[in-house]
């Protein structure tokens, strides 16, 4: 074969070479654009569709709850509160109870507000906090709303005691006239006849003693002592002069007898005390007492005014 056929055929092979390469070149580009796409593309995450429920009609859509009632009772506003605004160019002096002799509690600003719970004449008693309360004199501040219904009347007979038992214990000093100074230990036993009134019988006991000394007579000087004992007891009745309150002063009046030296000898006496009761059926008592009688026999007769302070407790039933 010569040499240009051999040419001529390799020339023709290497064109339907190139052309079955043009032919499937571009299928290829497409594939790998393909691949590379999917390689690239984003991982989606499937979310859940909303599930959204229909729409209620009106009338299947259940009643608000209907309001409470308004009785007046614990509402959750007081539009008719009474209270009163502090002046501003006062000193607001608030106390313990009605009266300047009553204890500070505290001094509050001008226009300051408080609740008013009572009235007391010129007094009116605030609440200065939930747990907190005090009285304010009127010249000291301004009423909001009619006050009239608030004014506080102490009820003297708020611890009436009429009726009531009582039995008191006590001890204290007895002063035998011109003879000595001693112990005394006795006891009552009383009852509330009315406010004012009641009865009381009391028993007691003590130990005079007078050491030896001289004494002067129509008869000459004579060495003279006494070492006895002494039982004595009264009935007494008792004024209360403030009853049913917490200090009741009273003044007390009655007749006895004393038994010394084997002898009864009868007895007055009077004086006055405090119960002050520490609880509704529970005082201290204090009382002081003159008691007056006469002792000895014959011509060596005489009277003797004792006295005796005592401190006691007092049970009421």
């Amino acid at each position: 074969m010569r040499r240009s056929d051999r040419e001529t055929r390799c020339a023709v092979a290497l064109a339907v070479a190139l052309a079955a390469a043009a032919a499937a070149w571009p299928g290829q580009v497409r594939a790998q654009a393909a691949a590379d796409s999917t390689a690239l593309a984003p991982v989606s995450v499937p979310v859940p569709a909303m599930v959204t429920a229909p729409p209620t009609s009106p009338a299947a859509a259940p009643a608000a709850p209907a309001a409470p009632a308004d009785t007046g009772l614990n509402a959750p506003w007081l539009l008719t509160e009474r209270s009163v605004r502090l002046r501003r160019d006062t000193t607001n002096i608030v106390r313990t109870g009605p009266g300047n002799t009553f204890a500070m509690v505290g001094v509050y600003a001008g226009d300051s507000t408080f609740p008013v719970i009572a009235k007391r004449d010129d007094w009116y008693n605030v609440r200065l906090s939930d747990t907190e309360t005090g009285w304010i004199h009127a010249s000291l501040c301004e009423e909001f709303g009619d006050m009239s219904g608030l004014e506080f009347r102490p009820n003297p007979r708020l611890f009436s005691r009429v009726g009531s038992f009582s039995f008191s214990v006590y001890g204290g000093g007895y002063a035998f006239d011109r003879k000595s100074n001693s112990f005394v230990l006795g006891s009552r036993l009383g009852y509330y006849l009315l406010e004012y009134v009641g009865i009381e019988g009391t028993v007691g006991w003590t130990h005079v003693v007078r050491p030896a000394e001289i004494v002067e007579s129509l008869f000459g000087l004579s060495l003279e002592e006494e070492d006895f004992h002494m039982l004595y007891y009264a009935l007494s009745l008792d004024l209360k002069l403030l009853p049913g309150r917490q200090m009741v002063p009273f003044l007390t009046v009655g007749a006895g007898s004393a038994i010394m030296e084997g002898m009864s000898e009868s007895s007055l006496n009077y004086g006055a005390g405090i119960d002050f009761f520490v609880r509704k059926s529970t005082a201290a008592t204090f009382a002081f007492r003159s008691i007056s009688m006469d002792s000895g026999s014959g011509t060596a007769r005489r009277g003797n005014t004792n006295y005796e302070f005592s401190v006691g407790s007092t049970f009421l039933f």
